[in-house]
């Protein structure tokens, strides 16, 4: 796993941000157009592409700029979030958490049957209703379905938590491109590691719940224990099976974080659990010079979980 280094980023920020800042995104976005390389170099036999990540991994800004660059080199690109075969919330039903409580992290919650059939579907050329579920109601939305039938320049990339597990895939996992994507990158100061790459998604995930949901610290934090047992579970498992794995960490993102995060992680009452790994994260976090947000381009992935960013 690789790793940024603490003195370097101190002394690129302090010596040319805005420089420092583009060189990062311009490495991140060549990670992505060597993805989508790969993808087009056997699109017409794998014409799915199924992209898997952790909280807080950026995989829905990853999923559109991998549509962008595979759009620049000439195949369709269709994202479709996985989010959307959520089935219907039954209390009766639905998978329950070590606390008695809906399981939101557990794939049964998806319409696997339904993701099964798009699946072959698509492959097949023929067309699919993709679905739509309404978050507010916690129901799918019957009267919102929108067709999909792949020309022979197109590609279906779907993007969820779940995507590399097989039970999604039916009979045709031999059919797609797999493709993992997180932060996986640690921040070292010389051997020591000062920042590990689940911290940086648990500050990413932090700062949009407060922007996005209006959520405290410790909502976060409430769900976050939850939300990496499902991931150890549910998503590791299955990320060795990634036909490509993308690193969405960006060097200097923790600076521009730290203002965001640090009141966040100092509103969280002692008692959560995983409190003590916030109280290892908040000093590691103050080390981190202090960045500007409107420094941060409009087309980064960081806009996913600070907001600003361009419309798509």
């Amino acid at each position: 796993m690789s790793a940024f280094e603490f003195g370097i980023i101190s002394q690129s920020l302090a010596a040319d941000p805005r420089g420092y800042l583009a060189e990062c995104d311009h490495i991140l976005n060549g990670r992505l157009t060597r993805a989508a390389a790969k993808i087009a170099a056997g699109f017409t036999e794998r014409p799915v592409v199924l992209l898997a990540g952790p909280s807080g991994s950026g995989k829905t800004t990853t999923a559109h700029k991998l549509a962008e660059e595979l759009r620049w080199i000439g195949i369709g690109a269709h994202v479709v979030s996985m989010d959307d075969y959520f089935k219907t919330v039954d209390p009766a039903s639905h998978p329950r958490d070590q606390k008695g409580e809906i399981d939101y992290e557990a794939p049964e919650c998806l319409d696997i049957p339904l993701l099964n059939r798009h699946f072959a579907d698509l492959i097949a050329g023929r067309e699919v209703l993709l679905p739509a579920f309404d978050f507010v109601s916690q129901c799918r939305d019957e009267n919102r379905v929108t067709p999909l039938r792949l020309r022979r320049d197109e590609v279906a990339l779907f993007e969820g938590i779940h995507a590399l597990n097989p039970q999604l895939l039916g009979g045709t996992g031999g059919r797609q491109w797999r493709v993992y994507a997180s932060a996986r990158a640690n921040i070292a100061d010389d051997d020591e590691i000062v920042y590990k790459g689940t911290w940086i998604r648990l500050t990413r995930r932090l700062i949009r719940d407060s922007k996005f949901r209006g959520w405290g610290g410790a909502e976060t934090m409430k769900v976050w224990a939850n939300v990496r047992r499902g991931e150890k579970k549910h998503i590791s498992p299955f990320k060795g099976s990634a036909d490509i794995i993308i690193d969405t960490a960006l060097a200097y993102e923790l600076p521009v974080l730290r203002d965001f995060a640090l009141p966040l992680l100092r509103e969280v009452p002692e008692g959560v659990e995983r409190y003590d790994e916030l109280r290892e994260i908040a000093p590691l976090l103050e080390r981190f010079p202090s960045l500007p947000e409107d420094l941060v381009s409009r087309r980064s992935l960081l806009r996913e979980f600070i907001g600003g960013g361009m419309d798509r």
